[in-house]
């Protein structure tokens, strides 16, 4: 292992560590300060924040592990998440940031939620815990899945003899550890700063790392040269179910609370726009990296003789390969950045749920600031133990595990959020059925296996689509029938 890559990843530690600890100083001692940053936040500062949040692992190792086996036909998820980002900045956004403010200063989602349906504030705060819950331990434990194959694909040497621990398992707890520490000292500010800093750590790698893959020693990557047919087509092999599955990636954005949320933590309403232009060009930029990675990948790959067993360690390969240590140690700095951006923001919704519509609904009604504070740090523990314990499979693949997870909240809470914040006459028993339903359908499509294949089919379809559609129709009859006028069922 060379030392110059450990020092450059012990520098990126470290400063993680330090803006948690400033962000405590600044904001962590009130529940609005340590779950949304006193609602003050920059244009700039959400646009990175949110784009570092939503962009976790699988940027730098499932997508373009994805296009490394298949060619640009894989880019299709690439597409639909960019054109879903979108429309969530235009339809959710500004929307979410006036109204979570304008019902009681709601510091939650699922709060929000049951200030926007009084009538079925209970049922919709503790179905909404359960699958944030739920879907964000999986979610966050396919971040831990990427520091784990960082380490043990890149310092299968650090591990002293006699621990126990696989350079693996090093990995998936490091990476836990310190995401832990600097989220449970500084709160949102410390996850938005941190985020800040990652997301332009991830920008630099992902413009850098094609360009020398194509330009750098040898002549570069000769793209037309790989071995596979129609590996530049964007249709090549693709049939009208996987371009479906793939562009409805997009649909998940309007459900992602860890993304959504900071929406709710932007300075003004007036400054939505700005926020947006920067979020959107940062993704551009970067899903274009990526998939530039995974295509000029397996042309060196193939060009030199280069054996990858695992696709998704592309990435890591050629950083070891074709930077000084020093700039590797950067590479491995952005691909842990883009992990550690979501999973700690991922901690933090999922224990401000737990304490927010768990701790202070049922256990401690009076419970002070400073209690409800050091409560979601408890579960920002506890959550990350139970991540680590679903991460320790080494055979975990990040875009699987990162692909159920998106649709459970894009089915439970997307039609949800479009309509809660756009449609009047929905009701609390049609936002509860919605919920219910979305979460309820992606569960069963699963397993049923019918996203790998349909029944009396070869090919299946992403489980997102029968669950938001399931759950946008939940919503709309349920709401026709409690309407104002019907009995309210809750």
């Amino acid at each position: 292992m060379q030392t110059g890559t450990l020092v450059t990843l012990t520098l990126y530690f470290v400063l993680m560590l330090m803006i948690g600890v400033y962000a405590w100083w600044r904001t962590a001692n009130t529940a609005e300060g340590f779950l949304l940053a006193g609602r003050d936040l920059s244009p700039s500062v959400t646009a990175l924040s949110a784009g570092a949040s939503d962009m976790s692992g699988w940027l730098l190792l499932g997508l373009p592990g994805a296009l490394y086996v298949a060619g640009l036909s894989a880019a299709w998820i690439a597409i639909g998440l960019t054109l879903g980002a979108l429309a969530n900045w235009i339809l959710v956004a500004p929307r979410l940031r006036a109204q979570s403010e304008a019902r009681g200063n709601a510091l939650t989602i699922p709060e929000f939620l049951a200030n926007r349906f009084p009538e079925s504030a209970l049922a919709l705060r503790v179905a909404s815990a359960v699958v944030i819950v739920v879907f964000f331990a999986v979610y966050t434990a396919s971040g831990l899945v990427g520091g784990g194959k960082l380490f043990e694909t890149a310092f299968a040497g650090l591990v002293p003899g006699g621990t126990g621990l696989t350079p693996y398992m090093l990995g998936v707890v490091i990476t836990a550890i310190v995401v832990l520490l600097y989220t449970a000292l500084g709160g949102f500010l410390a996850v938005s700063l941190t985020d800040v800093v990652q997301g332009s750590i991830m920008f630099v790698a992902l413009v850098a790392m094609p360009l020398v893959i194509l330009l750098g020693p040898g002549g570069g990557a000769d793209l037309s040269a790989v071995d596979v047919p129609g590996f530049l087509s964007l249709t090549q092999g693709v049939t009208a179910l996987g371009i479906i599955s793939a562009v409805t990636w997009g649909l998940g954005y309007f459900g992602q609370p860890h993304i959504i949320v900071r929406f709710m933590a932007l300075r003004r309403v007036e400054d939505m726009p700005i926020a947006r232009n920067i979020a959107m060009g940062w993704m551009a930029v970067c899903l274009l990296g990526a998939v530039g990675v995974g295509l000029a990948g397996r042309a060196y790959a193939e060009q030199n003789g280069i054996t990858v067993e695992d696709p998704e360690t592309i990435f890591i390969i050629l950083a070891e390969l074709l930077f000084h240590p020093l700039i590797t140690g950067f590479l491995f700095a952005a691909l842990l950045a883009a992990i550690m951006s979501t999973v700690s923001s991922q901690l933090l919704v999922t224990s401000s749920s737990l304490t927010e519509d768990f701790y202070r609904l049922f256990l401690r009604r009076t419970a002070s600031e400073r209690e409800a504070v050091n409560a979601s740090r408890v579960f920002i523990a506890l959550v990350s133990l139970i991540a680590i314990v679903i991460a320790a499979d080494p055979a975990s693949e990040v875009l699987g595990l990162v692909a159920h997870a998106w649709a459970g909240f894009g089915a439970a809470f997307g039609p949800l959020m479009i309509l809660a914040l756009t449609w009047d006459r929905m009701t609390g028993a049609g936002a509860v059925a919605g919920l219910v339903t979305g979460a309820a359908v992606v569960a069963g499509w699963i397993a049923l296996g019918w996203d790998r294949a349909l029944p009396g089919m070869a090919e299946g379809l992403y489980e997102i689509v029968p669950g938001f559609a399931a759950a946008w129709l939940a919503i709309v009859v349920v709401s026709r029938l409690t309407a104002p006028g019907r009995p309210v069922r809750t």
